[in-house]
């Protein structure tokens, strides 16, 4: 499938450059088995100020006070079985996972035709972004350490819920004013449909990925990243 006046490719993660089950059978389990590592690691500035947000977050949404750490690792708990997309969260799981990944733990699951086409794209110098709901310390953390080695020297710029949601055209209108690129040369790559949904409007191209698991649902899709096409 071909697409033209390309000048900047936004690519999603789970179920479009990595497989979900990695996320969901991997990366979360790993982040409830190690829970308890957060204990010994509130000397870290990020991590006291997650936890912070974590606890005035749980508050407001279940109208009770959070008084022990015990409560507050629970409520985590809760979170990442339930998937929430939510910011603290995202951010605690983010610095656990990178303990993870630096000890040898995790190795970031990419499909293989992710590589040939980040360095086919790079090659016509069309600059390569993400954006996920995980958040960008996860990103970087999934790309550095994948399957496929460091993929990170191939990506531009990062994006999470920090700029706004995934399903809200206005996020993507915002990352296009960061990227100081127009929305019609950006092409955006994902398996969700109401987040294709939303950079349409904005005005970007748009295209699903179709990955194992994965039910057509959009006008322009692909299996993979070998079928796309730039002109």
């Amino acid at each position: 499938m071909e697409f033209r006046n390309v000048s900047v490719i936004l690519t999603d993660i789970e179920g479009t450059t990595t497989s979900v089950n990695f996320v969901y059978e991997v990366l979360f389990p790993y982040f409830r088995e190690h829970l308890d590592d957060l204990r010994e690691m509130t000397d870290d500035p990020a991590i006291r100020k997650a936890l912070e947000s974590t606890k005035n977050l749980a508050e407001e949404m279940y109208s009770k006070s959070i008084g022990s750490s015990d409560e507050l690792l629970t409520v985590l708990r809760q979170w990442s079985l339930e998937d929430k997309k939510l910011t603290p969260l995202k951010t605690i799981q983010g610095i656990l996972w990178k303990k993870g990944y630096e000890q040898g733990e995790l190795k970031g699951h990419v499909y293989d035709d992710v590589l040939p086409a980040f360095k086919k794209w790079s090659s016509q110098h069309v600059k390569i972004a993400v954006f996920s709901s995980g958040s960008v310390m996860a990103q970087k953390l999934i790309f550095g350490y994948s399957t496929s080695g460091n993929l990170t020297e191939f990506l531009h710029a990062y994006y999470d819920t920090e700029t706004g949601g995934k399903r809200e055209e206005t996020t993507y209108r915002s990352i296009c004013k960061k990227l100081e690129v127009e929305a019609e040369n950006v092409l955006f790559l994902s398996d969700i449909v109401q987040e294709l949904e939303a950079a349409d409007k904005a005005g970007m191209q748009t295209i699903q990925l179709v990955r194992p698991g994965t039910d057509t649902a959009w006008r322009n899709t692909v299996n993979d990243f070998s079928e796309i096409q730039l002109n």
